[in-house]
């Protein structure tokens, strides 16, 4: 017998029965979306690496150092999806979407990856959800991507978040600004890596997490504190439709994306709950990576809201999340009521109760056993007597109550009681 295998490191499995609640988890951020008209993508898990270096920016980390990339039997570079946002780009690009009705409107779930060293909700296949509307630079459609993620969160029972959100600018004020944040990093004592940092991306410096880094830029400018006109209007307005909105939010002057692509409305939303790793989900603006990737020049805004650290803040919360219990209706029979009982469990499942059954021989106290392990708050027993006077024993396993119920009728009785 050969070693046993496991599974690689820092990719998550979610069993039965938690599993149950990652999926409600994933369902119930993405019922928002579809209700506000956002379409459903799937996209490849692998494209051409140059769609991440040029969409995602060659400066991040992402790129730099978190990508799987190798190539192909043609010997073609093709990289594991880091990201979602770029992939939708090539897609709406390629299928010319965007020639048609605006703004574009798609979500899309499913698992990412990062070479990066694992830990609590951090991980090397992490799963999204996602969701970007392209075409349209409208406030009223920053403050209804941000109100749909909101919503997903609240509806899950969440309540220890905050969305944090400000405003980086457009390509008329971050010039100005880069030149004054680098004229200040200048002048800063940094170590040669990150002053190589601070001229490929001024503002990924504002992220550091070294305290004697963090000492230092206590009286950087800020971008907030530098916008033009526009940009500072059309922030206003974004903040302005959330209050109408009723979504609480935390200006941030100094967030910082790990992406490039971000423009104007960025936000993020945060989990104290989770320890280091506290960013459950966020995304922004991006005015000119629809051109960055050969697409005619439309604005776009979207987010990344991350399944496993959404399920992980659940259960900090102690939240209980889809259904309580996997079944709905377990049939237990007895004797000559086995060859019966396939047809009852059909009927059953047809009717939308989920159900299972004991299988193999079976005696009554084995097969009870067998019921109560199930999870089921309704047994359904049928024995040879049952059979023969056409009925079976409806059982609540939360009150002990049991009754008899004509077989015709099992399927009513029980969906009553749902």
């Amino acid at each position: 017998m050969g070693d046993t295998i496991s599974a690689p490191k820092g990719v998550p499995e979610y069993l039965p029965p938690e599993s149950a609640t990652w999926l409600a988890v994933k369902e119930a951020l993405a019922r928002p979306a579809t209700l506000a008209g956002y379409g459903y993508i799937e996209l490849p898990i692998f494209e051409d690496t140059s769609l991440y270096v040029r969409g995602v920016g060659e400066s991040t980390d992402v790129v730099s150092k978190e990508m799987y990339t190798f190539n192909d039997r043609g010997d073609r570079s093709l990289t594991l999806r880091p990201e979602g946002t770029a992939g939708v780009m090539r897609s709406v690009i390629e299928h010319r979407l965007d020639r048609g009705q605006l703004p574009v409107k798609l979500w899309y779930a499913g698992p990412f990856f990062r070479a990066e060293r694992p830990q609590h909700g951090r991980y090397r296949q992490l799963q999204q959800f996602g969701l970007e509307a392209i075409g349209s630079d409208d406030p009223a459609l920053d403050a209804e991507v941000v109100a749909i993620a909101d919503a997903g969160f609240r509806s899950l029972g969440l309540t220890g978040y905050r969305l944090e959100i400000t405003s980086l600018g457009c390509r008329e004020c971050r010039p100005a600004y880069r030149a004054r944040l680098v004229a200040f990093l200048d002048g800063l004592d940094l170590d040669e890596a990150t002053r190589e940092r601070a001229h490929i991306n001024p503002l990924r410096v504002l992220d550091d997490k070294r305290p004697e880094v963090i000492a230092q830029l206590a009286g950087a400018p800020l971008m907030l504190d530098h916008l033009c006109a526009a940009c500072a209007e059309h922030f206003a307005a974004v903040t302005g439709l959330l209050d109408a909105h009723g979504v609480a939010y935390v200006v941030n002057p100094r967030m910082v994306r790990g992406l490039d692509y971000y423009t104007r409305t960025t936000f993020e939303f945060v989990h104290d709950g989770l320890g280091a790793q506290s960013g459950i989900g966020g995304g922004g603006r991006y005015d000119g990576l629809m051109t960055e990737l050969g697409g005619q020049e439309l604005s776009g805004i979207g987010f990344g809201l991350g399944l496993d650290r959404t399920f992980l803040a659940c259960q900090a919360e102690g939240l209980q999340v889809g259904p309580a219990s996997p079944l709905d209706v377990y049939v237990v029979p007895l004797g000559a009521a086995r060859e019966r009982a396939p047809m009852l469990v059909a009927e059953l499942r047809a009717a939308g109760l989920r159900t299972d059954q004991v299988y193999g021989e079976r005696g009554l106290k084995g097969a009870m056993k067998q019921a109560d392990r199930s999870g089921a708050p309704y047994v359904v027993v049928v024995g040879e007597r049952d059979l023969a006077e056409g009925v079976a024993q409806v059982k609540s396993m939360d009150t002990g109550d049991q009754v008899a119920v004509p077989l015709d009728e099992v399927v009513n009785h029980l969906k009553e009681k749902q």
